[in-house]
């Protein structure tokens, strides 16, 4: 069976969410509704949508149920569950996406995130399938004919930063990060990389370095926070201690993301620095960072250099929580943070470009 590729279910048994979800969603698909999974199951024997929509607290068989129903069965196992719930608590939201959803959102419904977030996941299977079938074509082509390879190498490079840049645009989207935020970090890696090969400092390392590929990868630095609860991404104010060991868990979870990507592809020199950006960005020169508490050298050149980009972008940027700092207050920062948070040579390199970091803030508003 073929799956429609404009219609979603929305699976709920309270009418008046069925109501709202649907209005919602009609102007841009084909909405079904189901008051239960055993209904739901119904619908499925004549209709595979594009995405489910899935309460979890319902009667006779649950949402979590529900799942595990679905990912059991080929016809249905790979079509997308994303949770529309009540319950907002951390626990409950790693329950669901454990099973197999690609996101929990809590209710009221948000209509402008709910439509924005369906787009994003949407575009991101449409993007891995299309990216699975190029893979499965560039194994069948003769080596000989090195044209073809060529060709179908570029398309496959061009999907695969697609693809890196959509899922840091849902980071971003879910973290509630306003402007430029991707953008201005990559510039902020691309100037470091360029004066640290260009100087000769961490030699062995940085004249191999492909920079254009070091910027790609960088933006996935944050991806594990796609599975960090929007209660706290959210969050208006400082986390508490114990949000803030869950919020600590996201260069861990960044990193198994990538590693399970490598699984599915041949060895790839992009997925081997994302991995590196995604684990490492968080750890201090000075061993008290996380999520290893790794010191001095011990902390990969990248990620030392990810950290001062990050944090640079964190500090001029306006949040609900904080006021945005001026260039010349974050720069104070990051020089007293030598030694301390960050590698000593690399501060000097960051004191060395600071005019060019202040050129990605000029006109922005975060």
């Amino acid at each position: 069976m073929e799956v429609n590729k404009s219609l979603i279910i929305m699976v709920d048994d309270n009418p008046a969410n069925l109501r709202i979800g649907k209005n919602v969603l009609a102007e841009k698909y084909t909405v079904a509704t189901a008051p239960s999974a055993e209904k739901l199951f119904n619908l499925l024997e004549n209709n595979l949508p594009v995405m489910i929509l899935l309460d979890i607290d319902m009667p006779d068989i649950d949402g979590y149920e529900a799942i595990k129903i679905l990912k059991s069965k080929p016809e249905t196992k790979d079509i997308p569950v994303v949770f529309l719930t009540g319950r907002g608590e951390t626990d409950d939201e790693l329950t669901g996406l454990s099973l197999g959803a690609v996101d929990y959102i809590t209710k009221p419904i948000q209509p402008p995130l709910l439509l924005k977030r369906i787009e994003v996941h949407l575009l991101v299977e449409e993007q891995k399938k299309t990216m699975e079938k190029q893979a499965a074509d560039l194994k069948y082509f003769n080596e000989n004919l090195q044209k073809m390879v060529d060709e179908k190498t570029k398309n496959i490079m061009e999907l695969q930063n697609a693809l890196l840049k959509t899922m840091a645009e849902l980071v971003e989207y879910r973290d509630d990060i306003t402007g430029r935020h991707i953008e201005r970090t990559q510039e902020g890696i691309r100037i470091l990389l360029t004066e640290i090969k260009s100087s000769g400092l961490y030699s062995e390392e940085s004249e191999d370095w492909d920079i254009e590929l070091l910027v790609q990868c960088c933006q996935l630095h944050d991806v594990g926070k796609i599975f960090i609860s929007d209660n706290i991404l959210r969050k208006p104010g400082e986390l508490n201690d114990d949000e803030f060991e869950d919020m600590k868990v996201h260069t861990q979870i960044g990193k198994q993301i990538v590693e399970k990507v490598e699984l599915l592809t041949n060895e790839s020199e992009f997925l081997k620095f994302a991995k590196v950006f995604a684990a490492a960005h968080h750890e201090w020169w000075d061993g008290t960072g996380y999520p290893h508490g790794l010191k001095g050298n011990e902390i990969p050149l990248l990620g030392r250099i990810m950290a001062i980009a990050d944090v640079y972008d964190a500090l001029v940027s306006q949040r609900p929580y904080k006021k945005a700092f001026t260039h010349e207050e974050a720069v104070k920062i990051i020089s007293e943070g030598s030694g301390t948070h960050f590698d000593p040579a690399l501060v000097e390199v960051f004191l060395k470009t600071e005019d060019q970091f202040k050129e990605l803030t000029i006109g922005e508003i975060f």
